[in-house]
Formats: structure tokens, C-alpha cells, sequence
């Protein structure tokens, strides 16, 4: 069984949403994305200051399996990347919800972040 945390928001193609204090938002994947990819060997993150749309295809997470696109839960501007992760993408397999975060947005439209899955949702949907 994933593990899904509570306070998080999810998407249906398995990125989850943190929302920070100083009000942007970190995404990353979830436990059950980085379990189904398994050791990842490489990561290909947005640039600070791109201007990403719901949706779009923003980074690439890839394993000794597959490459797999990541896409925007929401839309905003890349205002922090996870630079650690270029030198140990393994850090997304240790730790999917903390230190394996990939990018941080300012959000173009807060209200966007209720159209995301709860944790009860997301995790249904995963049985």
C-alpha cells in the first residue's frame, strides 16, 4: 500500500501538491509513481521563471525501466527547482514527499488547487 499523506493535494497522474507558507506550492510524485518507475537514474527539471499551464508536460523523471513525463498540476511560475536531485535522483525513491520534491510554482490562480484529488480520493483511486 502507497503511502498518501493527508495534507497533500493529488492528480490523477500521480504529482502531489504542498501548499508552502509563503503561499506557492511544491510538487513533486507520489509514493506509488516513484514504486512503479522504480530506481531513478535521472531527472530533467523546469527552469526557474518558465511560465507553465495546467497540465503541460514541465519535467522528466526517468528509471532503469521508463522515462515518464511530469505534468503541471497547476498553473503558475517556476520559482524553485530541486537542484539536489540533478547529482542523486535516488533522493525521489528515499523520500517522494519531502526532500524528493522537483519544482515550487506561484500560482497564477490559488482557486486552481480545489480542482486537485484529496488524499481519500487519490488513494481510492489507486485500489
Amino acid at each position: 500500500m502507497s503511502n498518501v499523506p493527508e495534507e497533500l493535494r493529488y492528480t490523477e497522474s500521480h504529482e502531489w501538491v504542498s501548499t508552502e507558507n509563503d503561499g506557492t506550492v511544491r510538487v513533486g510524485i507520489t509514493d506509488h509513481a516513484q514504486e512503479a518507475l522504480g530506481d531513478l537514474v535521472f531527472v530533467e527539471l523546469p527552469a526557474i521563471g518558465d511560465q507553465i499551464d495546467q497540465g503541460d508536460s514541465c519535467a522528466v523523471v526517468e528509471s532503469v525501466k521508463a522515462a515518464s513525463d511530469i505534468y503541471s498540476p497547476l498553473a503558475g511560475e517556476v520559482v524553485a527547482i530541486n537542484e539536489d536531485l540533478e547529482g542523486d535522483p535516488g533522493i525521489i525513491n528515499n523520500d517522494p514527499y519531502g526532500d524528493g520534491w522537483l519544482f515550487a510554482l506561484e500560482l497564477s490562480d490559488s482557486s486552481d488547487l480545489d480542482d486537485l484529488l484529496d488524499a481519500e480520493t487519490y488513494a481510492q483511486q489507486l485500489d
